[in-house]
This record gives structure tokens, sequence and C-alpha cells, in this order.
């Protein structure tokens, strides 16, 4: 049985939600504060979560981001009565499911937990067949034909060949954690453990014992040994996420790691080598951080032997049809669909900023297709804060709209010369045949 998790202060309101879910056969939990929410959540296994904005003690998307650092898998549904872009555009970029305006339907509400369970599904289905696929015969290509983006794929290229200790920089969402697995999967490590930690979702009292393990009676409950993350990634490589919220108390003893490849497990004396490859991950500015004493500059230094800068999304637009593209084709797949997007929508996605970056393009993809129920995507299923934007500026034709019709209107200029010979017209427009079924699939062509 399917159990949700709803956290409401209205009483009237929560009773309502929760009789009316039981009704459907679903197991629920309620609460009216945020934080006995999250500890429900912690402790308790859930397929979904439902939760007002405002709260009496935390929002609605404090408990977002608490389920998100504990199980990105969880879809969450974000109740608000105020139905304002900012609430919108923040349970979307920290990756809600979808928000529902109140006052609303329960037909409507029910119609929402019905989505974003089937979508539970099937992201649990995916994830436990990319567990039966080694590392890298499993892990996604990144998306991007930009000169921004091209740069980026050659650094990889570069960078994967040494044991070098590389610094990931980027704004959230742009894929670091994509660039972290390429460079392990194009290294001579490929066959060995990519062991990955995000230093912020972790307790600052367990952050040692995480990295370095520890010893039989290290503290109580320490009944046996266990290993830590470095040891796991002996002869492999170590992706160490956030490395920016690392407890100035644990940066001295990575420092070592990375000057000599040793450390002593928690409660333990025997000094412990290892052979890890080091690529770390921010989307802070540690230098700031290092002339505000934040960060140790001796480790700074030590991370940032070759530091690989992710573009944002609004920074490479050009990418934008490419990403929508594969999000489209996965999720029609994921979904058993055969959806399309209509080209005016494509050309509002490319206007848009994409505060979230791709992370945010592709949850609203994902909305877009779990949501139709047409085969072609119209700008009304977009999500409300952008069709409001849309609205705002409904003469606005921006250069990269006129950009982008202009050049599908030469490619098919030319390919109608060549009499649709994609490999002549490619020669031509002066750009491989690779590059160019892109864009003919991008176009809509």
């Amino acid at each position: 049985m399917q159990k949700i998790l709803i956290v409401e202060d209205e009483e009237i309101m929560r009773i309502s939600l929760e009789d009316s879910l039981k009704a459907d056969g679903y197991e629920v939990e309620s609460y009216e504060r945020g934080t006995d929410g999250i500890d429900a959540f912690n402790n308790k296994k859930f397929s979904l979560v439902i939760s007002d904005v405002r709260l009496p003690d935390i929002t609605g998307l404090d408990i977002l981001e608490a389920v998100k650092r504990s199980d990105k898998t969880v879809p969450v549904i974000i109740m608000t009565a105020f139905g304002t872009i900012e609430d919108a555009v923040g349970a979307m970029k920290l990756g809600a499911f979808d928000y529902i305006t109140k006052p609303f339907s329960l037909e409507k509400f029910m119609l929402f937990v019905s989505k974003a369970l089937d979508v539970k599904e099937h992201r649990d289905v995916s994830i436990r067949l990319k567990k039966e696929l080694p590392e890298c015969q499993g892990y996604a290509s990144i998306i991007g034909e930009s000169d921004e983006m091209k740069r980026v794929f050659d650094l990889i290229g570069r960078v994967a060949q040494t044991d070098s200790t590389i610094l990931v920089f980027g704004e959230n969402g742009t894929g670091k954690e994509l660039v972290a697995s390429t460079i392990h999967c194009q290294s001579k490590r490929k066959n060995r453990p990519l062991i990955k930690i995000n230093c912020a979702a972790i307790p600052e009292n367990l952050i040692e014992s995480e990295l370095f393990g520890y010893e039989k009676g290290a503290f109580t409950g320490a009944t046996q040994r266990k290993p830590g993350r470095f040891d796991l990634a002996d002869k492999g490589s170590i992706f160490l996420d956030e490395i920016g919220d690392l407890p100035a108390s644990i940066q001295i003893k990575l420092l070592r790691v990375l000057q000599d490849g040793s450390f002593e497990r928690l409660g333990g004396t025997e000094t412990i080598n290892v052979d890890v490859k080091v690529i770390a991950a921010t989307n802070r500015n540690l230098e700031e951080d290092v002339k505000r004493g934040r960060f140790r500059e001796d480790l700074f230094y030590r991370l940032n032997v070759i530091p690989v800068q992710v573009p944002s999304l609004r920074e490479r637009k050009y990418d934008i049809p490419l990403l929508i593209n594969h999000f489209i084709e996965y999720y029609n797949d994921s979904f058993g669909k055969k959806v399309t997007l209509k080209p005016d929508v494509v050309n509002i996605l490319m206007d848009y900023d994409f505060p979230g970056n791709v992370r945010e393009l592709e949850n609203i993809i994902e909305r877009c297709v779990a949501l139709s129920i047409d085969d072609e995507i119209s700008v009304h299923e977009l999500p409300p804060h952008i069709i409001k934007i849309q609205e705002n500026q409904p003469d606005a034709i921006t250069l990269s709209a006129v950009s982008a019709g202009a050049e599908r209107e030469h490619i098919m200029k030319i390919l109608k010369t060549t009499k649709g010979n994609k490999t002549k017209a490619a020669d031509i427009l002066g750009i491989s045949r690779k590059t160019l079924w892109g864009k003919i699939k991008s176009y809509n062509i």
C-alpha cells in the first residue's frame, strides 16, 4: 500500500484530505507542524509528500528541501493559498513535482496525487534498472553542442586522463555530478568504484565517520568496524559534492588525504593508505569563503588543481532545444507516451532564464509529459509562473527566438537545394552531419 505524508496546519483541510486519500485506499499520516512532518519522513517510508507552503514553524519549501536531501525520488506537491510567482518558482527550482493553489476541488487534488504516484513508480523502476548496470555503462551523457559546452567537453577529455584533483564549479542544477561521473568514466579508473557523498546532506557529527569510517567501540552503538567512503573508493574516484559546506573540523583531515592519501578511522590508531582520485564540486565562491575565514586556504588550493566551470543554462541557450528533445524522449519512454511540444512552447522556454538551470528544465518537461492529455503540449500546459512571465511581455521577441527562426529557415533552404541529402547540406553549412541531425530534430524540420 502506498503511504502519503500530509503537512497542513488548517485542521479541517488536513482531515478532509486525509479522509479522501484513505477512502481511495492510501495509507496516510498527517501533521500540523512542519518539523513533525520532517521527523516522520526521516523515520518512515513514504511514496508522496503533500505540504502547505505556509506553516506555523517552517515553510513547505523547507520540507521540500529536507525531502530531496533524504530521498530525491519521492515527489512533493506544494499547496498554497497565495499562488505567487515566488512560491511557484521556489518550489519548481527545488524539485517539487507540482503545486496546487487553494481553493481546489478534491477531484483535482486526487488527480495530482495519482499523477505524482505514477511518476514515483516509473522513477523506481528506472532506478532499479540503473542499479543493475555498472557505473559507467548506465551513466547519462552530457547534452550540449554550444561553444560553452564544447569547452567543457574538451577540458573533461584532458583532465580525465590524469590523477589530479578536480574542482567543479557551477550553479545548482547545472549538472556538476554528471560532469564528475563523465570524468570518472573516461578515466583509467572507470572499472573501479565512483563513490559519491553530499557534504551538505550529512550532519556535522556524522561526516567524519562517513568519510573515514570508524573502529568497533569508537562510540556508543559502534558494534563493529565500518569502512568509510575513502576506503570504498580505493583505486577509484570519490565525488565530494557541496564541498564548501564541509565543517572546518573535517577540512584539515581532508587536506591530509589530499596530501599523502592517508587517514585514521574514527577511534582507531592504524594509518590507512588509499589511492583515490578526488573530484569536488561547489556552487559557492570558495575564494570569497577563504577571505572570510569560512574555508581553509591550503585546502582550497589542494582542491583547485584543475578547475572546471560548468555554465548556467542561460549562458548556453543554444542547447535548450537539444535538452528539451532529450527529456521529451526520456519521459515519453518512461510514461509510455508519444508527446511533442508545439514550436511556440520551445520559443517561450528559450526566452526563460531558468534560475534552476537544467534540473528545472527537466522538471518542467517531466511535469508537462506526465500531465499531458493530448499528444502535443501547448503553451497553457507550462507551469503558471512561466505563462505569467510570458503574458507580461506579449509583444517581446527575443534575439534568440529570431536567430533560431532564421537558422531553421536557412537549413530548410539548403536541404531543399540538396534534395534532402544531409551530407551535402552539412558540408554547405560548414557543420558536421551529427550537428545537422541535432538541429533538424530540435527545429522539427
